[in-house]
């Protein structure tokens, strides 16, 4: 029988609804097991230990006086440290708001809550969800990044403290961590999840990420998140289908398009071996596997992503960085700066390819039901200095396409493994459905050593 903080969020969902585990039982579990790894891990800023059993205590009354709220009653939940919350620091991993209380809840938030879910605390973030590392550790080898900027968020997931944490993709701060921590991240469409309450990178690049351990926990969390909020004006008033409904109508293996052009050349021959024997492994599962090539406007792609992200960050720091500059960390200073010497013209120019690229990107899935490549150029880098490079996952936050990884192994140096699917916008139900058949015949369920 495992230990309430092993369980997934459908597992621990399941059991809180059938009565064999109480909210406060799967508390006190996380709350021990965060006791017992925070201190080599780092990877949590605040955890209100009262507030948090109080919130439990509440689920569980509520469970007997009228069921469960949502499909997450009494789960536990952590949040990167961007998301407003009332009444709990939302520091960003910044001097500058170090003392910063909000006095409401994000969207995200709010729907955590109105589901039944309970706020477990904050995850570490880089500093603004840029480019300065944060104190996390990776739980696979302390010599090496565990990624960024959700890195507390994809730590505290890996190693148990708890079954689901929210990050955030600029560039690739959720899909990057997520397969650096051997757990699956999904970015869904850009505007599908709100993001009022979550303090910007960059307003027309950001999207909402969710990091879990399986693909049908992301498909859970996106449940309860998805949907328009008038809040935020880039949350349109699309559907949201029933997800797991969606994976369960999976009919047979997927048509998958293969993306060698790019990636095969960014990686390491043993991530090119690794992803080979993956998508081999699928193919004689019966997935139909297609080679298909980047359209021509992939070539600007991650140029015009700098741009925008580099400008709008500018935008939204201005003040403080005119008042404050020298509290900013190197990498966010250094962004700052580039976005403030870029001119108007280049960033309108910018943003015109980059519409032009979703366009292109959307035909080329379109010959298919999703596209695979490797997640990842190389395991984790070992090196404390940086977060890795996010050059896999930005031409799918550019083009605003939904995206997640699923771990599929470990390398040579027992560090994580993961290929990557997209989709088009607003079907995550089918990239959803997909990569739960990947993740059935992959068999890969990942745990870092002395951690499992």
């Amino acid at each position: 029988m495992p230990e309430p903080y092993q369980l997934s969020v459908a597992e621990a969902a399941g059991e809180i609804r059938s009565g064999s585990l109480s909210p406060v039982e799967l508390a006190q579990s996380l709350l021990g097991r965060i006791d017992a790894l925070e201190p080599s891990l780092r990877a949590w800023v605040t955890i209100d230990r009262e507030e948090v059993l109080t919130e439990a205590k509440r689920r569980e009354d509520e469970l007997g006086q009228g069921g469960p709220k949502g499909p997450i009653h009494g789960v536990p939940i952590g949040l990167k440290d961007i998301y407003y919350t009332a009444g709990m620091k939302t520091a960003c991993g910044s001097r500058i708001n170090a003392d910063f209380v909000p006095d409401y809840d994000a969207t995200t938030v709010s729907r955590i809550k109105e589901a039944g879910g309970v706020i477990l605390g904050k995850a570490v973030t880089t500093e603004f969800a840029m480019g300065d590392p944060s104190h996390a550790i990776n739980p696979w080898n302390p010599a090496h990044t565990p990624g960024g900027s959700s890195s507390g968020s994809s730590v505290a997931v890996a190693s148990r403290m708890c079954a689901a944490a929210l990050g955030s993709q600029t560039g690739g701060s959720t899909c990057r961590p997520a397969a650096y921590n051997g757990i699956v991240g999904l970015k869904p469409t850009y505007g599908r999840i709100s993001r009022y309450g979550v303090v910007p990178v960059s307003w027309s690049l950001d999207t909402v990420g969710i990091l879990v351990r399986t693909v049908a926990d992301a498909a859970i969390m996106l449940q309860v998140m998805a949907g328009h909020d008038p809040q935020d004006p880039g949350c349109p008033d699309q559907p949201v289908p029933d997800y797991l409904e969606a994976m369960s109508r999976q009919n047979g293996p997927p048509r998958i398009g293969l993306i060698k052009e790019f990636f095969y050349d960014k990686s390491t021959p043993e991530v090119r071996s690794h992803t080979d024997a993956a998508v081999e492994k699928l193919a004689q599962a019966g997935a139909i596997i297609q080679e298909i090539s980047l359209p021509e406007s992939f070539a600007s792609a991650h140029s015009c992503q700098r741009i925008v992200s580099n400008v709008e960050a500018a935008a939204y720091h201005e003040e403080s960085y005119r008042d404050r500059a020298d509290e900013f960390g190197p990498k966010a200073r250094s962004s700052i700066e580039m976005g403030m010497l870029i001119p108007s013209v280049r960033y309108v120019q910018a943003q015109r390819a980059r519409r032009q690229f979703r366009v292109d990107m959307m035909a080329m899935v379109r010959e298919v039901d999703v596209v695979l490549t490797p997640a990842i150029q190389a395991p984790a880098p070992r090196d404390l200095s940086t977060t890795g490079d996010a050059m896999f996952q930005q031409p799918w936050t550019s083009s605003g396409l939904p995206s997640i990884v699923v771990p599929s192994g470990l390398s040579q140096d027992g560090l994580p493994l993961a290929i990557q699917l997209a989709g088009l916008p607003w079907d995550e139900g089918k990239l959803l459905a997909a990569a739960g058949w990947c993740e059935s015949v992959l068999g890969i369920s990942l745990s870092p050593p002395d951690f499992s």
